[in-house]
């Protein structure tokens, strides 16, 4: 598949808002005391900010974003329009919160908690955006929504510690082992899913595709001159060589430096790690193989 980067943009920049989210709640949760309510509200505007920035780089992937509204309406049956509600009310309790730590009302653990069900239900929606599509079997399974949550869980931890840094110290060292170990989580278990994915065997060939049981098959044309939605949309164009160096550089990038880093320079971490995940999104998309390829994909 070929992701428009807006996409990418999306699912990483909100990933690590929820995550940022849950790191700050888990922060009132153990220690509240020790930190003042300022801690709390900055926090909730960088949510925000990461949130709305995410919202709004959603629309440049849409043909028609003025008619986007209306994707909300199917949420009966669609994980997109689910995720179109998700996210809003997401923000919305998280500006609530950020207002209840501002004006020291006493609810905030009501509203935090509140806020964090959103978070896990957003995720769930845009994960199943992918894995509800059973045609692609790299992403028809459970394993893509641990992955959302893990690395947006990482990620956000990742912002958390850098964050803290600056505006409460004290608990900066905490909550980088934390990230470092959330890294290490989402390490084994994108681990897991690329070795499932590498091992797959499509279930369709060019041998059934057309009912022909010779054993070797060449397509030499696709039935035209030109490209056509098929062969833009349903796979990347890159070369063998890009996708590996997409794939090491996503274990790199998500992985390995941050590992190294998170405790030393969480900002840093953090920088690294967010582009090691825009890697590690495109290749996700890269690595779904879409049944129509047998046919598309070669071409003269």
């Amino acid at each position: 598949m070929r992701p428009a980067f807006s996409v990418l943009f999306l699912t990483t920049l909100i990933g690590a808002a929820q995550g940022l989210f849950i790191a700050l709640f888990a922060c009132e949760l153990l220690a509240a005391e020790s930190l003042p309510s300022s801690f709390f509200v900055g926090g909730s505007i960088l949510v925000l900010i990461m949130s709305v920035l995410g919202g709004i780089s959603s629309v440049f992937h849409l043909g028609h974003p003025e008619r986007a509204w209306r994707a909300m309406t199917m949420w009966r049956t669609s994980w997109l329009a689910r995720e179109g509600i998700a996210l809003p009310a997401f923000m919305a309790s998280v500006f609530a919160y950020g207002v209840s730590h501002w004006l020291g009302w006493g609810h905030t653990l009501a509203v935090g908690t509140f806020a964090i069900v959103i978070a896990i239900t957003l995720f769930v929606c845009t994960a199943m955006i992918y894995g509800a599509i059973k045609v692609l079997k790299e992403w028809a399974h459970p394993m893509t929504i641990v992955n959302f949550i893990v690395l947006g869980c990482a990620s956000g931890m990742t912002l958390a510690a850098a964050y803290a840094s600056f505006t409460a110290p004290e608990i900066a060292g905490v909550l980088a082992q934390a990230a470092f170990w959330l890294t290490i989580l989402g390490l084994i278990t994108r681990g897991v899913s690329l070795w499932r994915n590498a091992t797959l065997r499509p279930t369709s060939t060019l041998q059934t595709a057309i009912g022909i049981r010779h054993p070797h098959i060449v397509q030499k044309a696709q039935g035209s001159m030109g490209g056509s939605y098929n062969t833009r949309e349903f796979f990347h164009g890159k070369s063998p060589a890009f996708v590996r160096g997409v794939l090491l550089t996503l274990i790199l990038g998500a992985f390995v430096l941050p590992l190294v880093l998170v405790l030393m320079l969480p900002l840093l971490a953090f920088i690294i790690q967010y582009l090691g995940l825009l890697a590690e999104r495109w290749y996700f998309f890269a690595e779904a193989q879409h049944p129509q390829n047998l046919y598309y994909q070669g071409k003269s």
